[in-house]
């Protein structure tokens, strides 16, 4: 009679717990979410230089696009070379551990390269590359 009475309480319908199964999708997404990274673009096309030196750098927080009709770019908007430096301090307080790279077009004034160069080191960023293609 017992092995009757045992049989009925394991011939039950059987029911999986779905919660422990959510948490972990929510877990993994939160992890996913958290350790994407996102590519930053300037928002315009430069013609860059080449170099056989050219290194290439893992990461780069702030990235400034000078066109070669004077045009200054930075987070996809056109600024003006006054206000470069405003920019970059913004960008450089959200991450202090962040590097700016210059896209200067090859045809672009040495001198507003030097002047941006020089605002982004005024702004505080120690580390202030000028990007170039590799030959």
């Amino acid at each position: 009679m017992r092995n009757r009475h045992s049989r009925r309480q394991s011939g039950g319908i059987a029911e999986i717990n779905m919660t422990p199964l959510i948490d972990m999708v929510f877990i993994l997404l939160i992890f996913f979410i958290v350790t994407t990274t996102f590519v930053k673009e300037t928002g315009v096309e430069v013609n860059r230089p080449s170099a056989k030196t050219a290194v290439e750098k893992e990461r780069a927080n702030i990235l400034v696009a000078i066109r070669e009709n004077d045009e200054i770019w930075i987070d996809n908007r056109q600024v003006d070379r006054r206000a470069v430096r405003a920019n970059v301090e913004r960008l450089h307080a959200e991450n202090p551990e962040g590097s700016v790279i210059i896209l200067a077009d090859e045809n672009a004034k040495t001198g507003l390269l030097i002047e941006v160069m020089d605002q982004a080191r005024l702004a505080g960023v120690a580390n202030v590359s000028i990007a170039a293609e590799r030959d």
